[in-house]
């Protein structure tokens, strides 16, 4: 079993109320943190409050609304006194063509899954430069680095995440403050359940949240749960529209099976 933090970081996540998110804040309450959720539910991180009644606040926020996400650093830190880690893992995922999403759909996506991650950093931002230190975390997606059919609204807005991490990486350097990208394979979770793909052949929720908690620390800008997606991760940056072809004609040929048995 693993030694708990020497020094216990707060760290807010927005977006773990379920999935990928849930199983990083359990198994960073397990190690010793103290956790502030912010999150539009709540009631799975309830059973957690009975077990860390003193580690984990929930706060009802929606990632779209700026004074939702401006008071929910605000009540964390009279909580906690500080912010060490931030971490936006809310997304909002589509699975239409190009030609069947409107303006407004984009506009949505983009919203919760950029614009989210823009507002988090303004509002963490000031008191972590007061603080010399601190570390943000975006949860991106290989769509957004390979592209993908169907999906082009959040595919974008991940790809547009990478951007804004890798230039508020630059702009605060010097404020001992850094951006990292969290990878997770596709995973079994609610945002992936339209997809054609057998549910065998994605990662677990569980596996992949406490690999990524268990990474939270490190150096690297991109942060993966596992060697493995780090090494397919880095073929992905390497060959980005072939992996996405790719991928598209496996899913493709995956979901034309499944009719045909059907």
């Amino acid at each position: 079993m693993e030694k708990k933090q020497a020094i216990p970081r707060v760290i807010l996540i927005v977006g773990a109320n379920r999935g990928i998110g849930y199983y990083m804040v359990e198994y960073l309450l397990e190690h010793g943190d103290f956790i502030s959720v912010l999150d539009i539910e709540a009631d799975n991180l309830e059973k957690l409050k009975e077990n860390y009644p003193d580690k984990l606040i929930s706060i009802t926020a929606d990632a779209a609304k700026d004074e939702d996400i401006k008071n929910g650093v605000f009540e964390t830190i009279k909580q906690f006194g500080k912010i060490d880690i931030a971490v936006h893992n809310a997304c909002l995922c589509t699975f239409e063509s190009e030609s069947n999403s409107n303006y407004e759909l984009y506009d949505k996506v983009m919203d919760i899954n950029f614009f989210g991650a823009l507002r988090l950093s303004k509002a963490v931002l000031p008191q972590m430069r007061k603080q010399g230190f601190g570390r943000v975390i975006f949860t991106c997606s290989g769509v957004g680095v390979t592209g993908f059919g169907n999906i082009s609204p959040y595919a974008s807005s991940k790809g547009a995440i990478e951007s804004l991490a890798k230039c508020l990486e630059i702009e605060n350097q010097g404020y001992g403050i850094s951006f990292h990208l969290f990878h997770p394979p596709l995973t079994n979770t609610a945002s992936s359940s339209e997809l054609p793909i057998p549910k065998e052949l994605m990662a677990s929720p569980q596996k992949v949240g406490e690999g990524l908690a268990k990474h939270i620390d490190s150096e690297k800008f991109v942060i993966c749960h596992s060697l493995s997606q780090a090494m397919q991760m880095k073929f992905c940056y390497r060959h980005p529209l072939f992996m996405g072809k790719m991928m598209w004609k496996m899913t493709t040929r995956a979901d034309q099976s499944n009719n045909v048995k059907n």
